[in-house]
């Protein structure tokens, strides 16, 4: 069985229960695209998947590394190859599921990204600049890639500039990295869940309130007695960037909440505008659509 599927879309849109129902009518064994989820620790605040939730079926790439460590998307695509081989070999079918575009498209277009070693010098200059300053000279130095970056994802933007002013030009655009996949043979189906943009926008506040009510602050409390500076919590983002906020006193709760809406919403904005230009997606709204879809997918021959 050389084919894989890759469910993408918007956080908070269900990719993850239909991922499940398709692997369990089709053999599949899950792996992960998710930049957060990789982490361990990091389980309410990103939604992870339970064990109850997973029904048997086995995932990939989740909790595979501690919070303390950086872990890069060329890490991931290195790690997620390995794992999409290994269920092929296994004659089973690898399910690709996640809502970070790029650790989605660096595995399935076998992106090649800027080999910029860490500039701890530039770095350290840059961390003392605040999210808006960062942001600002982006927008300077390489609007495009601005227009496209988590703006308040600290981490992200001091990497982005370093490429940027290390090698004197703008972060090349995504299709100058697309390379032949690490693998040969394997056909794709993107299957992309779709959500009407207000009952997504609900969908978004419903699971950030059941997150606040199965212990998403207690979680937050739990990395920093590990060790986990507010710092590094923050560069997680969205729910973990504000819930430091608050905890630290800066905001009232009320005010973590909106924030942390507001901010989730603006990162499935980002979301589509990665996903809207690939031609290769097909949306779905349902489970039955996903099902006709892997059907005759598996169905077509190589």
């Amino acid at each position: 069985m050389k084919k894989l599927i890759v469910i993408l879309g918007l956080t908070a849109s269900g990719k993850s229960a239909l991922a499940v129902k398709l692997a369990k009518k089709f053999y599949g064994e899950i792996i992960s695209a998710d930049s957060r989820q990789v982490y361990k620790g990091l389980d309410i605040g990103t939604a992870k998947i339970t064990k109850k939730e997973m029904q048997g079926i086995p995932h990939h790439l989740i909790s595979v590394v501690s919070p303390k460590r950086r872990y890069s998307v060329v890490s991931y695509q290195k790690a997620t190859t390995r794992a999409i081989l290994a269920v092929v070999k296994r004659n089973h079918m690898p399910i690709l599921v996640g809502g970070s575009p790029q650790y989605i498209y660096a595995v399935v277009d076998g992106m090649a990204f800027p080999q910029v070693k860490p500039n701890q010098k530039l770095r350290k200059t840059l961390e003392t600049k605040t999210i808006g300053e960062l942001f600002s000279v982006l927008q300077a130095l390489d609007l495009r890639r601005a227009k496209n970056i988590e703006q308040k994802n600290k981490r992200r933007l001091i990497r982005a500039l370093e490429i940027v002013i290390t090698t004197g030009k703008p972060v090349p655009p995504l299709k100058t990295y697309i390379n032949t996949p690490p693998w040969y043979g394997i056909d794709t189906l993107f299957i992309g869940v779709k959500k009407a943009p207000q009952e997504l926008k609900g969908c978004i506040r419903k699971r950030f309130l059941q997150m606040l009510k199965h212990g998403f602050l207690a979680e937050v409390k739990k990395l920093r007695k590990q060790g986990l500076s507010f710092k590094r919590i923050e560069s997680f983002g969205l729910e973990y960037r504000e819930a430091s906020q608050y905890l630290q006193g800066k905001i009232t709760k009320q005010e973590m909440i909106e924030k942390t809406i507001k901010a989730t919403e603006d990162f499935a904005r980002r979301q589509m505008t990665w996903f809207k230009k690939d031609q290769r997606i097909c949306w779905v709204k349902n489970q039955r659509e996903a099902e006709k879809l892997s059907s005759s997918f598996l169905k077509k021959a190589l």
